[in-house]
């Protein structure tokens, strides 16, 4: 499985105005700059996350967009299957009931399920918030484990 850029850049435009968030809506255009986003990309991503009810749009010359919700009240789940769809790791498990003619016999399908159990958990249970707490991860992105 891989995430898109799709997938990618619609969690930095949702970390960006929660870290940004204040009374006034914030410009398209403003985000843009801090993110290294064309407006094109992101015109297509915005609809998809204001059509989910993540976003409010105002028009006008104060235009622009704000979360709908605290931070901590949108997980990066939400955020992926939003762009991304279904995060099931093989083809069989895309939908809620299996319809893979093998599925009774197939020796792998207890693995991609644990694998996708373990997938949407992780992400069910990073929010925004988390994104927004210094330290939680690092600069480049990456995890910061702590043995």
């Amino acid at each position: 499985m891989m995430i898109s850029t799709k997938g990618r850049y619609a969690l930095r435009i949702m970390i960006d105005l929660a870290l940004n968030a204040n009374e006034h809506p914030i410009p398209l255009k403003e985000v843009c700059e801090r993110q290294g986003i064309t407006i094109k990309y992101m015109e297509q991503i915005i609809p998809m996350l204001t059509k989910a009810g993540y976003l409010k749009s105002f028009r006008g010359s104060n235009g622009g967009y704000q979360l709908t919700r605290l931070p901590s009240e949108y997980t990066l789940g939400d955020i992926l299957r939003t762009t991304e769809g279904n995060m099931a790791p093989v083809a069989c498990l895309e939908t809620e009931k299996n319809t893979c003619a093998r599925k009774d016999t197939c020796v792998t399908l207890p693995v991609w399920e644990g694998l996708r159990n373990v997938i949407n958990e992780y992400i069910d249970s990073v929010t925004l918030d988390d994104f927004l707490q210094e330290g939680k991860f690092s600069p480049t992105c990456e995890l910061e484990y702590h043995i």
